[in-house]
């Protein structure tokens, strides 16, 4: 089962509806969300993934899985550019370089390391 498909039928799932009726609503063929299912499709064409993607209330990059769903108040729940650049730095980083990020975090997160009420 693929991907698209899977990400396709959870959001209908979650707006109460089957598959089969958001073909029916959009005038989709139903035999379009089977070929994604069995495999034999793999992907929609820009058209089908837009008009589906508004039907559904998200991007067409959520929809084709290369972004994160909006939160409920339509916020993007991805890293922007910086978190991205951060964490990939963070990785070039020393265990002691790290472990001076992670101690920075928790004081500002108000857990200091070196507290013992936890």
């Amino acid at each position: 089962m693929g991907n698209l498909y899977s990400i396709i039928i959870d959001l209908c799932k979650q707006k109460g509806i089957t598959g089969g009726k958001m073909c029916t609503d959009l005038g989709i063929s139903k035999g379009t969300l089977t070929d994604l299912k069995m495999g034999r499709q793999k992907s929609l064409s820009t058209g089908k993934a837009q008009l589906i993607a508004e039907y559904l209330g998200v991007t067409v990059d959520y929809l084709l899985g290369k972004e994160n769903a909006p939160t409920e108040n339509g916020e993007r729940d991805v890293l922007d550019e910086v978190d991205v650049g951060f964490y990939n730095g963070f990785k070039e980083l020393t265990e002691e370089q790290q472990e001076v990020i992670r101690r920075m975090v928790q004081v500002m997160r108000g857990q200091h390391p070196n507290n013992n009420d936890e």
